[in-house]
């Protein structure tokens, strides 16, 4: 067995390790001091405002974020008490009081003092209205970021930007673009058709509003041109026509034949270029589609020629209604004759024995109880005739009470007359029997 010869290493003493411990400790502690800031001692950032911005200051050592250690090895960071911070105005924007210090304070309370906005928009220069135009002001007025919109008046058309920001130049502010100018809004001819002519067509230029109007040439053929399209043609803007020109050529629609219907208006023996044609269908038969056709451009109706469909009438579910109009002669036996006398005002009816049936089927209306008549459904002529009978009947005897009773009227006028008569002459003998004694 062989032994080591290495020397071995003697343990660390006791003194050493609490020496290294207590560094260790040490270090922790002022860690937590490195780290937290001491807000409490200093100002935070500034407020923000819309018209101004803090000035550059690179001899200050203190911006928003910067941590410094002071000599006792306190760590502070943003803006010491007394520390002030100066403002000037943003771009497009000037001081409302000319020659007034903006500037903000960080105070002992560690808060900032107070600090209004003190600058305001600056305006661009005033803008001339084009010649034969205007310019309008979007927003009322002409100060910084506004808007200007150019306008011609009518008959001009405008070249150039029709709108113009006032915006930043250089240090101060100024419009974006140039004026714009207005022109006077001119034609040139228009273009020429076959088979017609416009009015004016010698001219080179037409102005604003001007008017020209086409025709068409007369035709070599049977049928005449038809212009199609719009006639008059207006300059509306600068080389700018109110439509296309219109077209000459034949347009000739076919004879507008409707089977069982007929033309009300419209008749003709050619129909061209927007001829209108009313139709109507014959007795019985119903219109499907348009009554009103008009030809057409391509030489077609517009819209389609309708059709008379035949009216189809259902079969009646119900039973004929008896008819109202006067009696047709009967071929039936006549009705008993019924003899009124002209001494009574009374009408004698007709006794049960004067007409008697011949077979119990031709009596109208026999029936027996609970047994249906076949005649219910349909009445025979047979019972059509004896009512017409009895209402000649009824008018008769209402005539002859009429007669009788005239008569009786009369005679008793003659008796009253016969009366009196006869009482005068009884008078007149009483008269001379009195009057014979005193002679």
């Amino acid at each position: 067995m062989k032994a080591s010869c290495a020397p071995r290493k003697a343990p660390p003493r006791c003194s050493e390790r609490l020496a290294s411990s207590g560094h260790f400790a040490g270090v922790l502690l002022l860690a937590p001091l490195l780290v937290l800031p001491a807000s409490s001692d200093a100002c935070g950032d500034p407020p923000r405002f819309v018209t101004m911005k803090p000035k550059a200051d690179p001899a200050s050592s203190y911006s928003p974020g910067f941590v410094t250690v002071t000599p006792q090895g306190n760590t502070t960071s943003g803006y010491p008490p007394g520390h002030r911070i100066l403002y000037e105005c943003r771009l497009g924007f000037q001081p409302v009081t000319p020659g007034q210090v903006l500037a903000l304070v960080c105070q002992e309370n560690k808060t900032w003092s107070s600090l209004q906005e003190g600058c305001k928009r600056k305006q661009c220069s005033n803008l001339a209205e084009p010649m034969n135009g205007q310019v309008i002001f979007v927003n009322g007025s002409m100060e910084f970021g506004s808007q200007a919109h150019y306008v011609c008046n009518q008959g001009y058309y405008l070249i150039g930007t029709s709108i113009s920001h006032c915006d930043i130049s250089g240090d101060g502010v100024d419009w974006s673009d140039h004026p714009p100018t207005c022109e006077k809004v001119l034609c040139k001819p228009p273009k020429e058709i076959p088979n017609g002519k416009y009015t004016n067509s010698h001219k080179d230029i037409f102005e604003y509003n001007e008017v020209v109007t086409y025709s068409c040439d007369p035709s070599n053929g049977p049928d005449e041109y038809s212009l199609i399209g719009e006639s008059r043609l207006i300059c509306v803007g600068n080389d700018e026509w109110s439509s296309q020109p219109p077209q000459c050529k034949v347009v000739k629609c076919e004879y507008p034949a409707v089977e069982n219907g007929t033309i009300v208006s419209g008749h003709g023996h050619k129909f061209y270029y927007k001829a209108t044609v009313v139709f109507k269908c014959n007795e019985g038969f119903n219109l499907h589609g348009n009554n009103i056709v008009v030809c057409g451009e391509n030489s077609t109706w517009e819209p389609e020629l309708p059709k008379c469909i035949k009216v189809s009438v259902p079969p009646s579910t119900h039973p004929p209604i008896p008819s109202t109009h006067p009696p047709v002669p009967s071929t039936h036996p006549p009705v008993p004759s019924v003899s009124v006398s002209t001494r009574s005002t009374q009408q004698p009816m007709p006794s049960a024995s004067d007409s008697k049936p011949t077979s119990p089927t031709m009596t109208p209306g026999l029936t027996h109880p609970g047994h249906p008549s076949p005649t219910d459904a349909t009445p025979p002529n047979d019972a059509e005739g004896l009512g017409a009978g009895f209402i000649v009947l009824i008018v008769i005897a209402l005539l002859v009470g009429i007669g009788v009773l005239l008569c009786l009227y009369f005679f008793l006028c003659r008796q009253k007359k016969k009366g009196k008569a006869e009482g005068s002459a009884s008078y007149s003998t009483y008269q001379d029997k009195a009057a014979t004694p005193t002679e």
